[in-house]
């Protein structure tokens, strides 16, 4: 998979949309990191063919009951699933927000919940001694 800005997006040169659809067409997967921070345009998602929303760290800091960061989310993750996208949140720290986006219907989740961030021969390590390797 690779993550691109939604401010690649807004400046995308030619180049740019020819190295995605380079990307597209060997299969890679494509994300837009950060939504919901820049200068949103959906016209991208169709234009650019996207595969993932990652929702921005801080609307998932700021998760509570009735808070307009709970109402962004959510119509994040309704909005992605209506057209076809998987949705990312990124920054979840705590069961609480797990348990939240699970109920909201997000599909993925990163954050210190679930591991800090590590190099690729960390994670080779890890796995080594997992039931996944």
């Amino acid at each position: 998979m690779v993550e691109i800005t939604e401010g690649l997006l807004l400046d995308a040169q030619t180049l740019t949309k020819a190295r995605l659809l380079d990307f597209r067409d060997a299969g890679v997967q494509v994300a837009i990191d950060d939504f919901g921070t820049g200068y949103s345009s959906l016209s991208y998602i169709k234009k650019f063919d996207i595969d993932y929303i990652k929702i921005d760290r801080s609307f998932i800091n700021n998760l509570s009951p009735e808070s307009q960061d709970e109402a962004l989310c959510e119509a994040i993750i309704v909005m992605a699933h209506k057209l076809g996208l998987k949705v990312v949140a990124e920054g979840v720290e705590t069961a609480q927000q797990r348990d939240w986006l699970i109920a909201a219907g997000c599909d993925y989740a990163q954050g210190y919940l679930f591991n800090e961030p590590m190099a690729g021969p960390q994670l080779l390590e890890l796995l080594a001694g997992s039931r996944l390797a």
